[in-house]
C-alpha cells in the first residue's frame, strides 16, 4: 500500500541524490583543477560516463523502489552497494578506456565527497522525517478490527511499518455476525469509532470459516466512509506465498518465485546473453585453443566433454564442459572425487580455478543454463536424490547456473553424505525465492573470489 508521503518521498529522494551526485563530482573536478589539468573534453566525457554509471548503480539495486524506501535500513543499504558498485565499474571504465594518466586526486576527491554527501544527507532527511511524522499528518492511520491470530500479527506487523500509523485494535471479537445473521452491535460501533477518529484504513484478518462476514462488515463501513482490508488468515502467513489474479478467481501460491515474472526473467536473459556473449569474445577466443591443444597433448579423445544433465523442469540437455578427464566408462555415475585418478595435469588444474566449466557459457548462451542458478546434476543423481532429500525437484524450476547461491556458500563438488545435498537443494530453494539481479550480481563477485583465493571443494 503506498501512500501519497512515500510516493513523493521516492521522487524527491531520487532528484536529491541525483543533484547531490554531480555537486560532488562538479567539487570534485574544481579541486583536482588546483592540482593538474584536466582536458575539457574528458571532463564532459566522464560527467555523462559517471552519471550514466550511476542511473545504472541505482537502478540494479533498486534505491528509490517502494520496498527500498519504506525502511531506512534498506535505503543506507542499498545507497552504500550502489555507490561500491559505482566505484569500481568507473574504476574500470578508466582502465579499459586507457585513460590511466587520469588525475587520482579527482578520483579521491570524488569518492571521499561523494561519502560524505551521501551520509550527511541519508541523516538529514532521516531527521526531517522524524520532525514531520512529530509534527505533521504524513502517515496513514490505519486500525486492526478483530485479535484473532492473524489479526495480531498483522498488527505486529503495521506497528513496525514507518508508512503508516497504527492505532490499535478496534475490538476483540473473533467473529461479527450472530446466529441470525445480523451484524452484532459491537463491530458497527467500533468502525463508527474509527471514522471519529480518523482512520480511514482498517484491516479485518478473517480465517476461511469467516469469509460469510465480509458482505456484512462491507456494508457497515461504507455507511461511515471507512475502508475495509480484508487479510485472510491461512494460517500460511510464515510462507513466502504469492496471490494471483486470474478473472474472478484469486490463486494462491505457496511459494514466492520472482522470475515467474516476465520482467525479471527478460532482466536474467538480457544478463546472461550479454555476459556469456563477452566472455566467449574476449576469454574462451584466445584461450579456447590454448587449453585444447593441452587437453589433447595429455590423453588422447575429444576436447570437449559433454553429458546429459537435468535442466529446468527436469527437461535433460547436453552440458558441455572442457574434459578434464581420462576417457573412461564411469562418467555417468560416478562423480569426481580428491585425488580421482582419471583427472588428467591439465585436468587437476583446470578443475581448481573452475576453467573447465568455461564451455557452459556456449549452454547459456543456447538457453539451457543461466549463468548464476543450481548447478545441473547427472540424470542418475537426480533419479537417486529425489527419492531421499526433500523438495529436491523443487531446484529443477529454475534454468542450472554455471555459478550458484549454493557453491559460493561452500556447498559444490562432491557430496558424500546426504546432508551435504540437502543443503545445497536448501541454498538452491533460498536463491529461487529471494531472487535479484543485484543478488546475481553478488553472487558473481563471491565467484570471482572464490576463484582467486582458491576452494577446498574445486578438485
Amino acid at each position: 500500500m503506498q501512500t501519497r508521503y512515500l510516493y513523493l518521498f521516492r521522487f524527491i529522494l531520487a532528484l536529491s541524490d541525483l543533484l547531490l551526485f554531480n555537486i560532488c563530482l562538479t567539487g570534485a573536478l574544481y579541486l583536482t583543477h588546483k592540482h593538474s589539468y584536466i582536458d575539457p573534453y574528458l571532463q564532459r566525457q566522464y560527467t555523462i560516463t559517471a552519471n550514466l554509471i550511476w542511473f545504472l548503480c541505482a537502478g540494479l539495486f533498486r534505491l528509490y523502489s517502494e520496498e527500498i524506501v519504506c525502511k531506512l535500513v534498506s535505503i543506507y543499504r542499498a545507497t552504500y552497494k550502489s555507490v561500491l558498485l559505482h566505484g569500481f565499474l568507473f574504476l574500470a571504465y578508466i582502465f579499459f578506456t586507457n585513460q590511466n594518466d587520469f588525475p587520482r586526486f579527482f578520483i579521491a576527491a570524488f569518492y571521499g565527497l561523494m561519502i560524505f554527501g551521501f551520509l550527511l544527507s541519508r541523516f538529514t532527511g532521516t531527521a526531517l522525517e522524524d520532525v514531520l511524522k512529530r509534527n505533521f499528518n504524513i502517515r496513514k492511520s490505519v486500525a486492526v478490527l478483530g485479535m484473532n491470530n492473524g489479526g495480531i500479527k498483522l498488527a505486529a506487523y503495521l506497528e513496525k511499518q514507518t508508512r503508516f500509523n497504527f492505532l490499535g485494535f478496534l475490538g476483540d471479537e473473533s467473529s461479527y455476525v450472530d446466529e441470525s445473521g445480523n451484524l452484532i452491535q459491537a463491530a458497527s460501533m467500533q468502525l463508527q469509532t474509527a471514522a471519529h477518529s480518523g482512520i480511514k484504513d482498517v484491516f479485518v484478518s478473517l480465517t476461511p470459516d469467516r469469509m460469510g462476514d465480509v458482505q456484512y462488515l462491507l456494508n457497515e463501513a461504507d455507511k461511515h466512509c471507512v475502508r475495509l482490508k480484508f487479510v485472510p488468515d491461512l494460517n500460511i502467513s510464515s510462507a513466502p506465498f504469492d496471490i494471483e489474479y486470474m478473472d474472478q478467481f484469486s490463486i494462491i501460491s505457496l511459494r514466492k518465485e520472482p522470475l515467474k515474472d516476465i520482467n525479471n526473467r527478460f532482466k536474467k536473459r538480457l544478463f546472461d546473453i550479454v555476459f556469456s556473449s563477452l566472455v566467449i569474445v574476449f576469454i574462451l577466443s584466445w584461450l579456447y585453443p590454448i587449453l585444447a591443444l593441452i587437453i589433447k597433448m595429455q590423453s588422447p579423445g575429444p576436447v570437449l566433454f559433454k553429458q546429459l544433465r537435468s535442466g529446468r523442469d527436469n527437461e535433460p540437455f547436453w552440458c558441455y564442459k572442457f574434459r578434464s578427464m581420462q576417457t573412461n566408462n564411469a562418467d555417468e555415475k560416478k562423480q569426481a572425487s580428491r585425488n580421482d585418478n582419471r583427472v588428467t595435469k591439465i585436468g587437476s588444474f583446470m578443475r581448481r580455478t573452475s576453467l573447465d566449466e568455461l564451455p557452459q557459457f556456449f549452454n547459456v548462451l543456447l538457453g539451457n543454463m543461466s549463468v548464476m542458478g543450481p548447478r545441473p546434476h547427472m540424470l542418475s543423481h537426480t533419479e537417486q536424490y529425489r527419492t531421499i532429500v526433500d523438495k529436491y525437484m523443487v531446484r529443477q524450476f529454475l534454468k542450472p547456473g554455471i555459478t550458484g547461491w549454493a557453491q559460493v556458500n561452500g556447498f559444490r563438488g562432491e557430496t558424500k553424505e546426504t546432508y551435504l545435498m540437502e543443503k545445497r537443494v536448501e541454498h538452491d530453494i533460498w536463491y529461487m525465492e529471494h531472487w535479484s539481479i543485484a543478488l546475481d550480481i553478488k553472487i558473481l563477485f563471491m565467484t570471482i573470489i572464490n576463484v582467486i583465493k582458491g576452494e577446498d571443494n574445486a578438485y
